[in-house]
């Protein structure tokens, strides 16, 4: 992959009751009331309304192995973008992929942190620089925290509503040998964007869930438009651990004027690999 693409790509851019104390007289005794055989009995507390009121945590450890593929350019220059799984991978230098979610009751807390770093120290040069080589490295940081409301939660389907913010953070930095015109540079982007979405989950069989996912965002605030989409077969080797598999497409349209135009309208889309596990 030539310099170029990777520099305008990423550079431009988780009941216990005690008894009832009565008075007789001038003593006291523990009064034990025996069921009425007239009266119903009480339906006995279920597992699930002992635990409505406490949190539950779930981390999920994955690997994104994303292509990227769109259009970049800026200062009214662009860029056709096309760089495979394999190109961003054989440029891997650093990772950091997972997700955290809080639940308590209805209520859910998602969280969703991606990071990565990628370099070339064998890069080719822009012609007419007089220089020979050129280390490159980018950087892409997206964190995605999310709350939501469980609309639906049964034993063969789950349903949640979501909205939060998505934050990204593009780095670079090129360095040339030799520089004699001084032309190093390190730039960062950044830009937010608020979201809307909805989760499912189904259970296919005892062993199997499907996990269904999708958001969308920006309208102009931070870019002009976002949206992700995510597919994940799941499949419980123990009741408290999911291994996954699947596909995750997410796709920004960003451009900014002024002095330093900039346009990055790319879809960055690839399988995922990850394991869930229930803390609580």
């Amino acid at each position: 992959m030539k310099l170029k693409h990777f520099a305008l790509a990423f550079g431009l851019s988780c009941y216990v009751v005690a008894p009832a104390q009565s008075q007789d007289g001038g003593g006291e005794s523990a009064a034990i009331a025996l069921p009425d055989p007239d009266l119903p009995a009480p339906p006995a507390p279920t597992a699930a309304g002992n635990a409505a009121g406490e949190w539950h945590f779930t981390v999920t450890p994955y690997l994104w192995f994303p292509g990227v593929h769109g259009t970049v350019g800026a200062f009214n220059r662009d860029v056709g973008v096309h760089a495979s799984a394999w190109d961003l991978l054989s440029h891997f230098r650093f990772g950091l992929m997972g997700t955290a979610e809080a639940r308590r009751g209805p209520i859910v807390l998602p969280l969703d942190i991606f990071w990565v770093r990628l370099r070339d120290d064998n890069a080719n040069p822009f012609p007419n620089l007089n220089a020979r080589t050129a280390d490159f490295k980018a950087g892409l940081f997206i964190l995605t925290p999310k709350v939501g409301l469980r609309l639906v939660n049964e034993d063969k389907i789950k349903l949640d509503v979501l909205a939060g913010l998505r934050y990204w953070h593009f780095t670079q930095r090129v360095k040339f040998d030799p520089s004699p015109l001084g032309l190093d540079f390190s730039r960062s982007q950044d830009l937010v964007d608020p979201l809307v979405g909805t989760r499912i989950e189904t259970a296919l069989s005892k062993k199997f869930v499907l996990n269904l996912a999708g958001d969308v965002g920006g309208w102009g605030t931070g870019s002009t438009l976002e949206y992700q989409l995510v597919g994940l077969l799941g499949y419980r080797v123990k009741e408290n651990w999911t291994v996954q598999a699947g596909y995750r497409y997410l796709s920004l349209d960003y451009s900014r004027g002024g002095s330093r135009p900039a346009i990055f309208d790319v879809a960055i889309s690839g399988v995922a690999f990850g394991v869930s596990i229930n803390l609580k």
